[in-house]
C-alpha cells in the first residue's frame, strides 16, 4: 500500500481494494501474503475512520469535523463493505483451495464465514443511515448544557454536585439536569424509532427471525445464546437485587430518610465531602502513571508512553460527546482514550478501566493479523474491568487511608449496580426486538416494568415518573451499539474471578491476565477466559460465590 495514500478519498480506495480482489494466488505462500496485505489494508483504513471518529466525538459541534466524519460513513464505508464481501468470499475459496494453517485460522475462518452470510448488499446505505443516526444522538447529547450556580455547565459536570452532602442542592442538581434531559425526549424517541426501524429491515434483508437473531450473528456470538442472557438476567434478579437491597437499605438507615430519593444514591452516606481525587486532568495522569507503575513497571511505561504521545483527551467541555472509550489506531498500533473527567473519584476508576482495554490492544499488537489484535467483546472488557480491581490497592497515590476506604466501598457497591444494571439493559433490548411492532407507550410500560424488575424500585419515584419512564435515554449503548452490553456483565463476572485470583496469589493472577490479553483474538472466547484463569460461566453456582466474596467486602 502506498505510504502516502489518503484513506479518506474514495479514489485511492478503491484502486488499493480492487487490486486484491483481482490478485491471483498460485501458491499457499502467495496466499498467505495475500491475507496480510489484506490485514495491512484494514488497518490503514480502519484508523482513518478511527481518527475522524475521534475528532468528531472531540467536539461533536465542529461543522468541519462532523462533515468529515460523515464523509467517511457516506462516501468510505459503503464502498468498503462491499469489498470486504468479494474479498471474504475470495478468502474462503482460496482457504479451501490451499488449506492454509487451519488451526491458526479457525477463529478468523468462523468469523469470515458468519459474514459472508449476513451480508446483503442492499444493507449497505441503510447501516450507512444508521451510523448517521447515531451521529445525531451524539450531537443531540453533547449539545446538552445547563445554567447552574452562576455558569453553563455540561451534564457529566452536574454529576459532581450530586456528591454534595447539602440534600437541597442534590435535588436541585438533579432536577435541573433531568428536565434538560427532557427537553429532548420526543427528539430522541423520535431517532430510536428511525434506528429501530432500519434495524428490524437490515435483519429481515438477511433473513433472519429478527434484529436480536442478525445481531447476535453479527457481534460473532459464537459461545453463547439469547437463552444464556436470560439466565443471566434471572440470576441477577435472585442473587444480586437483594443485595443491593441491603445496600440500599443500610445507606438509608446511615443517611436517617424515609426514601431514598434519586439524588441520595452517589452521595457519601455519612454527609462527609466528595472525594477530590486530583483538581488538573494532568494530575489524574500523573497519579494513573505511578498507579500502573506500582502494579508492573511494564504497564506503568505503556501508560507513559500513551501520555507523551498526546492520546489522552480527558477533560468534559462543551460539545464534547458523552461516555468514556479506547480506540485503537490500527496501523500505528496505538491507543487513543477519551472520557469526560470533571474531578471525581469515578474518572479515576474510568481512566483504569479505559488504560485496561489500552493495555489489551498493547498486548496483541504483535499479531500479524488485524482481527487477532482485536479479542471479543466480553473479553475486551474483562481486560479492563479487570484492571480497576488490580489498580484498587493502589489508592493512596490519590487518597489518605480514610478515603481510600471510601473509595473502595463505592466501587464495590458499584459492581453490584454494574450488574444489575447490565441485566435491566438487556433485557429491555431483548424486549424491543423480540417485539418489532411495539408502540411507543408500549414501550414506555415495557421499560419501568423491567427497571422495576430489577431494583429500580427501591427508590422513590414520586412526582418524577416522567424522568423513571425516559431512563433507558441515558444509555448510549441502546441507540448507538445494540445489545453490546451483556458484555459488562459477563465481564465483571471474569473481572471479579480475577480478584479473587488475586487474594491467593497477585503476581500469578497478573501474569495469567496478561498472557491472556496477548492472546487477542485469535482464540475462542471461553479459551480465552481460561488462559486468564477464570472460567467463562454466568451460571447461578458461579454467581452465587462471587457475591459472596463482594459482601464480604462491603460487609454486608
Amino acid at each position: 500500500m502506498p505510504v502516502t495514500a489518503n484513506l479518506t478519498v474514495l479514489e485511492q480506495v478503491r484502486p488499493l481494494y480492487d487490486a486484491l480482489v483481482k490478485r491471483p494466488i498460485d501458491s499457499r505462500e502467495s496466499f498467505e501474503q495475500w491475507i496480510l496485505d489484506r490485514s495491512e489494508l484494514e488497518a490503514a483504513l480502519n484508523q482513518a475512520g478511527t481518527i475522524v471518529y475521534i475528532r468528531m466525538t472531540c467536539q461533536t459541534d465542529d461543522v468541519s469535523r462532523a462533515q468529515a466524519y460523515q464523509h467517511f460513513i457516506e462516501t468510505i464505508q459503503p464502498v468498503a463493505k462491499i469489498f470486504e464481501d468479494q474479498l471474504n468470499k475470495k478468502y474462503l475459496a482460496e482457504q479451501m483451495r490451499w488449506q492454509s494453517n487451519e488451526q491458526h485460522y479457525t477463529v478468523y475462518t468462523r468469523k469470515i464465514k458468519t459474514d459472508v452470510a449476513l451480508f446483503v448488499e442492499a444493507n449497505v446505505p441503510l447501516q450507512t443511515q444508521v451510523d448517521l443516526c447515531t451521529q445525531e444522538y451524539q450531537a443531540i447529547i453533547g449539545a446538552m448544557m445547563v445554567e447552574f450556580d452562576g455558569r453553563e455547565r455540561t451534564l457529566p459536570e452536574m454529576g459532581k454536585f450530586l456528591l454534595e452532602p447539602d440534600r437541597a442542592l442534590r435535588q436541585h442538581a438533579w432536577e435541573v439536569t433531568a428536565q434538560r434531559r427532557l427537553r429532548d425526549k420526543e427528539k430522541l424517541e423520535g431517532l430510536f424509532n428511525r434506528l429501530l426501524s432500519l434495524r428490524i429491515k437490515i435483519a429481515e434483508n438477511t433473513g433472519c427471525a429478527n434484529f436480536m437473531e442478525y445481531k447476535f450473528r453479527n457481534l460473532h456470538r459464537f459461545d453463547y445464546t439469547p437463552n444464556d442472557c436470560k439466565q443471566y438476567h434471572r440470576s441477577i434478579e435472585d442473587l444480586v437485587v437483594p443485595v443491593w437491597q441491603r445496600i440500599l437499605a443500610r445507606r438509608k438507615k446511615e443517611m436517617g430518610l424515609a426514601q431514598l430519593r434519586p439524588w441520595d444514591i452517589a452521595v457519601d452516606p455519612l454527609k462527609r465531602s466528595p472525594l477530590r481525587p486530583f483538581t488538573k486532568t494532568g494530575e489524574l495522569i500523573d497519579g494513573c502513571i505511578k498507579v500502573f507503575e506500582r502494579l508492573d513497571p511494564g504497564l506503568g511505561r505503556q501508560f507513559l508512553n500513551i501520555a507523551e504521545l498526546g492520546l489522552l483527551d480527558l477533560e468534559s467541555r462543551r460539545g464534547k460527546a458523552p461516555g468514556g472509550y479506547q480506540s485503537t489506531l490500527d496501523e500505528a498500533r496505538k491507543s487513543f482514550i477519551f472520557m469526560n473527567a470533571v474531578g471525581m473519584d469515578d474518572d479515576v476508576r474510568t481512566l483504569f478501566h479505559e488504560a485496561g482495554h489500552a493495555f489489551h490492544a498493547l498486548a496483541c499488537a504483535h499479531h500479524p493479523l488485524l482481527d487477532y489484535r482485536h479479542g471479543p467483546m466480553e473479553f475486551n472488557e474483562v481486560a479492563s474491568m479487570g484492571m480497576e480491581l488490580f489498580a484498587d490497592p493502589y489508592l493512596a497515590l490519590f487518597y489518605n487511608v480514610k478515603d481510600e476506604e471510601r473509595s473502595r466501598r463505592e466501587h464495590w457497591e458499584g459492581i453490584v449496580f454494574t450488574l444489575i444494571w447490565v441485566a435491566t439493559i438487556d433485557c429491555f433490548q431483548h424486549w424491543i426486538y423480540e417485539h418489532p411492532g411495539h408502540s411507543v407507550e408500549e414501550r414506555r410500560q415495557n421499560w419501568l416494568d423491567i427497571y422495576r424488575r430489577f431494583g429500580g424500585n427501591c427508590l422513590d419515584w414520586q412526582g418524577l415518573e416522567e424522568v423513571e419512564t425516559f431512563l433507558w435515554h441515558r444509555q448510549l449503548h441502546i441507540f448507538e451499539v445494540p445489545f453490546y452490553y451483556i458484555e459488562y456483565g459477563i465481564a465483571q463476572l471474569g473481572a471479579l474471578q480475577l480478584w479473587c485470583n488475586a487474594q491467593k496469589n497477585k503476581n500469578e493472577a497478573l501474569a495469567r491476565y496478561k498472557n491472556a490479553l496477548s492472546l487477542g483474538g485469535s482464540r475462542p472466547l471461553p479459551e480465552l477466559f481460561e488462559a486468564a484463569g477464570i472460567r467463562f460461566d454466568f451460571s447461578l453456582e458461579t454467581i452465587k460465590l462471587l457475591m459472596e466474596a463482594v459482601q464480604g467486602q462491603l460487609r454486608l
